[in-house]
């Protein structure tokens, strides 16, 4: 049996493999990539029949020929050592591995005004997006997949599910935001008594909980904060429901808001996220409670934002500033 007749099957096993030990569903899709792109690369061998030269010659054409960064080859080693580890149980040696140069790069952070004139380019679910990402401290795809029971609008807070790293945290919803989202909250649920007066008003639930809890995906509190326009088809059963709103809807809309207010800064999505750390720093904040709202595992990655505070790399004035 020929190597293309094979991997389809092993690339099904593989996803699966990844499902059953609770893989975020875009690090599945990624690591699929990335098994499909090792086997491309030799010409369509079964993963059985190569070993660790195979690998190493895969990730060392990453990093020469490909150029990518540490971070991208890191990612294309993740996937492949747990296809050899976990799947098919083959040690791997990796010595010889030409490794991707590692940069290490200041975020980019906007100033207090520049964000405002961001945010006044904005309007609609973006703008209520961009809110949470620079009032709550958000990465872009925990507002999206917000849902409805989420938000405590009484105690100010957010509760950020199955975040980076599998984690669970809460963090600060901005007093300010609130008018805005308990309007947007209540054209969304006319939208959704309106799929359901019509047969539909499903969503995906998490992992088996559709099956525990069967009528639970057409309840309020389970639907996302920012559903799509369109209902998107379930072709395995002919289901209707709504899905969360796509990343590339608010990162498009951020792109062009950034080129309205003038400013020149490669400022995207997650610019917020660091903005919000960063100002927050700027105001006396403790670092450790900075860390728990960004669900940072260590602090060392919050100090990260020392580096940038309006007093100058490491909170040290020049002492040209200096009377």
């Amino acid at each position: 049996m020929s190597g293309s007749e094979r991997s389809p099957r092993l690339i099904e096993r593989y996803r699966q493999e990844l499902q059953v030990r609770h893989y975020a569903r875009r690090t599945v899709s990624t690591y699929t990539q990335w098994i499909r792109r090792f086997l491309r690369f030799h010409r369509l061998r079964h993963p059985r029949d190569m070993g660790s030269d195979e690998v190493n010659t895969f990730l060392s054409h990453l990093a020469t020929t490909e150029q990518v960064s540490a971070s991208t080859q890191n990612q294309a080693l993740a996937a492949v050592l747990f296809l050899y580890r976990e799947l098919l149980g083959q040690p791997l040696a990796l010595d010889s591995v030409v490794r991707a140069r590692t940069r290490k790069r200041l975020p980019v952070v906007l100033s207090v005004a520049e964000v405002r004139a961001v945010r006044e380019q904005l309007e609609g679910s973006p703008a209520l997006v961009v809110g949470l990402l620079y009032g709550s401290g958000l990465r872009l795809m925990e507002a999206l997949r917000l849902r409805v029971k989420d938000i405590d609008i009484g105690r100010r807070e957010l509760c950020v599910r199955d975040g980076k790293g599998g984690k669970d945290r809460l963090t600060l919803l901005p007093q300010s935001l609130i008018p805005a989202l308990e309007q947007h909250l209540i054209d969304v649920r006319q939208v959704h008594q309106r799929d359901l007066e019509v047969g539909w008003g499903r969503v995906l639930m998490p992992y088996a909980l559709g099956r525990k809890y069967p009528n639970a995906e057409r309840e309020w509190g389970w639907q996302w904060v920012f559903p799509q326009q369109h209902r998107w088809t379930d072709t395995s059963n002919g289901c209707q429901g709504r899905h969360h709103l796509d990343p590339s809807v608010v990162q498009k809309s951020v792109k062009r808001a950034v080129a309205a207010a003038g400013i020149a800064k490669a400022a995207s999505c997650h610019t917020f996220r660091h903005s919000f750390a960063t100002h927050l720093l700027e105001r006396g904040q403790d670092i450790r409670t900075i860390q728990e709202l960004l669900g940072h595992k260590d602090v060392s990655t919050t100090m990260i934002y020392t580096h940038v505070l309006n007093s100058g790399p490491l909170g040290v004035r020049s002492p040209a500033d200096i009377d």
